[in-house]
């Protein structure tokens, strides 16, 4: 592998000896942060709401320290933030645009569920720092590109994710009502579209990119079916650009403030579907649905305050990241 596909650290002295809970711990994005923490924090603590040690954790289990539940339980989120001294809340239901439009409802109640009990667990036990991960979806639909932070409440979010998008901005309400009454440490992160090894390829409710991937190989079609017109733009970040964004902003930020999180960079999910295609070599040609829904019509995230107040700069190009998650599935997946 790439030695840009390498996770590092920013500030270990920041992490060392700490204890740290990191609930979606054992999901895409939760297990590479544990991995990248599991050097030089004192413990890790890992919420799951099964019995069984999640599939990405195995190889690092002994090392880990297992609250077993459901997070919208207040005792199991009690327990999991229990003498902590910071808590990454990565937990989070969401999937593609399919997905979303059929479970606005439950998609925003499942969140908040997660979301309200763990917050308050953390005030509870005098948690240090708390790291809240927000979402590019709670922009609006038709917002300047790129997208600064102070645009977050405009407007009403983008319909196909409205559901997970209201649930982001009442986390990020929260998040500062916390913080200034109860004088909270708090760290926002606002990340756009993820992406790499260990995504959800699930195609009931997959994002773009792994339900692509998932396209590019699946025996029974020759073709890569896009939804929409593929002039649809996002900006891609790589799992390990995305795990440094949050824990750059989770050591130095505490006022609850916004950060957008993402590469400098537009690209079309026509462009990204011409790329996968040839990565994966299956010969598929790829078609637009343009009778589908697309979901927001662009995406271009404002790096400035990122760049300035976190010193972060998406290191892993498009190109290096695609080829390497379409190299996961054929390894890893490929039926």
């Amino acid at each position: 592998m790439n030695s840009f596909l390498t996770p590092s650290l920013a500030d270990p002295d920041y992490w060392r000896g700490k204890r740290v809970v990191v609930t979606g711990g054992g999901g895409f994005i939760g297990s590479h942060l544990v991995e990248r923490l599991l050097p030089v924090a004192g413990q890790l603590v890992v919420p799951t709401r099964g019995a069984t040690v999640p599939k990405h954790l195995q190889q690092v289990a002994e090392h880990l320290h297992f609250v077993h539940g459901d997070l919208r339980d207040p005792s199991v989120a009690k327990a999991a933030c229990n003498k902590a001294d910071a808590v990454l809340m990565l937990a989070a239901v969401v999937g593609g645009i399919e997905y979303n439009m059929a479970h606005q409802g439950s998609v925003f109640r499942d969140n908040i569920g997660v979301y309200l009990a763990t917050l308050e667990a953390a005030r509870l036990a005098g948690v240090g720092r708390v790291l809240v991960t927000s979402s590019a979806c709670v922009y609006p639909r038709f917002c300047k590109l790129p997208t600064p932070e102070s645009e977050g409440f405009e407007g009403r979010p983008e319909p196909t994710n409205e559901g997970y998008g209201w649930a982001k901005r009442m986390e990020e309400f929260l998040a500062g009502a916390y913080r200034n009454e109860f004088a909270m440490s708090i760290a926002v992160a606002r990340p756009y579209n993820a992406y790499g090894p260990r995504d959800n390829f699930d195609p009931a409710s997959s994002h773009v990119i792994p339900a692509l991937v998932r396209k590019a190989f699946d025996p029974q079609t020759d073709e890569i079916v896009v939804w929409g017109s593929g002039q649809q733009s996002r900006s891609f970040l790589y799992v390990t650009d995305f795990a440094d964004g949050l824990v750059r902003i989770c050591e130095r930020a505490a006022d609850a403030e916004p950060t957008n999180v993402g590469a400098d960079e537009e690209t079309t999910i026509g462009e990204v579907a011409t790329a996968i295609a040839q990565l994966a070599g299956t010969g598929k040609s790829v078609r637009f649905a343009t009778d589908k829904p697309e979901g927001q019509p662009r995406r271009h995230c404002d790096t400035k305050r990122l760049q300035e107040l976190f010193d972060f700069r998406a290191r892993v190009p498009l190109q290096a990241g695609l080829a390497a998650t379409v190299n996961y599935f054929r390894e890893e997946l490929q039926p």
